[in-house]
């Protein structure tokens, strides 16, 4: 190894070190760190927040010994953990020479959260004194990260789950704790055992860390002879398979809801709600390849049906049961979707996006302005909406008294829940039909090229219509469970971000797929809404999650195979000009 060569790679590792560092103070600064750190990987060994500017320094430990084998021609393994130390150790410096600082210039004049608390979770509650502890965390941080990919392969990649389920579990300790302890006595002592206040125990840290280190290390070494004598059963071997998935799925997700307490089924129902919407916007985007940004709209008419028709507040219309205006709702949904696709149906690419856009916003707008507030409600919204009753409603007697229901009535989140799973359930099943339809397979055409789909006979106009008015009523039928679930609707709650993230799940599942919408749902949606306690970081773990994935999966998560061929096809075809 020359002198050049090795100043280069040493300038490299501190260059990623230093960037490593201001990232950990940006997070720092932000209040991150602080916030995280009210809850424990394990409890009184290491917070969250110091779990992530942990994790900081092994990253740029790793990636400068991946540098390092890039930049010399020969590289040992000494050269690679010289520079993950060089790397982790400059992350560590920089925070040490940020709180040595802020001990002598009041930061808090221009950062907020630049607070003697911060310096405490950076030091592991040594105060100023401890800044020392940064640096050596870091080299040692970072010297772990370099010798990372030096660990066989068969250890790695248990070790690696192992400690990314850690991280898991320290996110939703809270959330499982509670779960268990619902399970009655011995629940509540299991509970205690792995779970503390704010994280984990060390007994149940170490537990949780061998169990799934040694089931991914079983799954290493068995997983594709398992996969292949699954594939060799004979036809009547792979049903029994799947019908007895079918069944374990089905017992746990009766049972959920009342082991699992009211937040976390309204928070399944909210993912349900937007498995709803997804479904719907594949038949528009995923199956014909129309993009609909305003697609909260049908969300909105289908929610403000049902208000309507069944509100006993001052705004309630005809007064009827949920189970009859649901089918109205969904025919208005409809309707609105074919109103909508008549006007742009010549319209294609950025342009029906900007188009649909501005629908969603007139239907917002007017929903919530003064104009039509004898109607709609305008800001007062929608109130006193009708539980779902299974059985018999009694006549509507005056405004602001319910309904009383003489049989079973849906009012809580539990309750409501399995309308929300069966609903859901129903419309994949209608989609997977819809898909292997000849109405799919047209919509699929129109979605590659609408001139050579025309050019064989496909009727374009009728096609894209029925595609903009079946993701309409199944947006609508989410609309409607939406409003019996709250009790009322407004009009800030159909907000354009709705209608981005019903995209974004789409788009992360995989374009054109089911499975992938409810895989997208659970992940965009269902995550985000339990790291509520973590405020608004959650939107930053979000968005990062997102980039995260469009660099990993851009198929997404469970593609369709279509769009996985075509993807790999595409990437063969680059991989042979090259």
């Amino acid at each position: 190894m020359n002198e050049i060569t090795k100043e280069n790679f040493l300038w490299s590792a501190l260059k990623i070190g230093l960037l490593g560092g201001a990232i950990a103070l940006f997070i720092c600064l932000i209040g991150m760190t602080e916030i995280f750190s009210k809850r424990a990987v394990i409890e009184k060994v290491i917070t969250l927040g110091q779990f992530v500017l942990l994790a900081i320094s092994v990253s740029c430990g790793l990636i400068a010994a991946r540098r390092t084998s890039q930049l010399l021609r020969s590289p040992s393994a000494f050269s690679g953990l010289t520079a993950g130390l060089v790397a982790g150790l400059t992350v560590g410096l920089v925070l040490a020479l940020f709180i040595l600082a802020g001990d002598k210039i009041n930061f808090r004049a221009v950062f907020l959260n630049a607070s003697p608390a911060l310096y405490k979770v950076l030091t592991f509650e040594k105060g100023i004194g401890g800044a020392w502890i940064l640096p050596a965390a870091g080299a040692i941080s970072g010297l772990l990260g370099a010798a990372f990919p030096l660990i066989p392969t068969s250890v790695r990649r248990p070790l690696f789950h192992a400690v990314l389920f850690l991280f898991f579990m320290a996110l939703f300790s809270g959330l499982f704790r509670v779960v268990i302890i619902n399970q009655g006595e011995k629940g509540e002592k299991i509970a205690k055992y792995l779970f503390g206040q704010t994280g984990m125990t060390v007994p149940g840290a170490s537990i949780f860390f061998v169990l799934v280190g040694a089931i991914s290390a079983f799954w290493s070494a068995f997983g594709k002879q398992i996969k292949t004598s699954a594939s060799n059963l004979p036809k009547g071997g792979k049903i029994g398979l799947r019908v007895v998935a079918i069944v374990i799925i089905g017992i746990i997700a009766l049972g959920l809801p009342r082991v699992s307490g009211p937040f976390i089924a309204q928070v399944i129902v909210i993912v349900a709600l937007y498995i709803l919407m997804g479904l719907g916007l594949n038949v528009t985007l995923g199956f014909a390849g129309l993009l609909d940004l305003g697609f909260v709209a049908f969300y909105a008419i289908g929610a403000y049906t049902v208000g309507l028709l069944t509100s006993y507040g001052p705004f309630g219309m005809q007064h009827i049961s949920f189970w009859a205006a649901v089918p109205i709702a969904v025919l208005v949904a409809m309707c609105a979707g074919f109103v909508l696709g008549l006007p742009v149906l010549g319209v294609r690419g950025d342009y029906l996006a900007i188009a649909t856009l501005g629908f969603g916003e007139i239907v917002r707008l007017l929903a919530g302005s003064d104009f039509l507030i004898n109607y709609f409600g305008g800001p007062q919204g929608v109130i006193g909406i009708q539980k779902p009753c299974i059985g018999v409603l009694e006549a509507f007697t005056k405004i602001d008294v319910p309904r009383m229901c003489r049989g079973i009535e849906l009012k809580d989140p539990q309750d409501i829940y399995y309308l929300a799973i069966f609903s859901a359930i129903l419309i994949a099943f209608v989609s997977w039909r819809l898909r292997e339809s000849r109405l799919g397979r047209a919509w699929m055409a129109i979605r590659e090229d609408e001139d050579v789909a025309e050019a064989l006979g496909i009727n374009l106009i009728q096609t894209k219509l029925l595609a903009y008015m079946l993701g309409a009523a199944m947006a609508g039928l989410g609309g409607a469970i939406f409003a019996t679930l709250i009790g009322s609707i407004f009009a800030s709650s159909m907000q354009l971000i709705v209608s981005i993230n019903v995209v974004a799940l789409i788009i992360v599942g995989g374009m054109g797929s089911i499975p992938g919408v409810i895989v997208g749902a659970i992940a965009l949606i269902g995550l985000p809404e339990l790291l509520r306690e973590v405020s608004e970081f959650r939107y930053l773990l979000y968005g990062a999650v997102l980039i995260i994935m469009m660099l990993v999966k851009p198929e997404g998560l469970w593609p369709s195979q279509a769009a996985k061929r075509e993807l790999h096809h595409l990437d063969a075809e680059a991989g042979t000009e090259l």
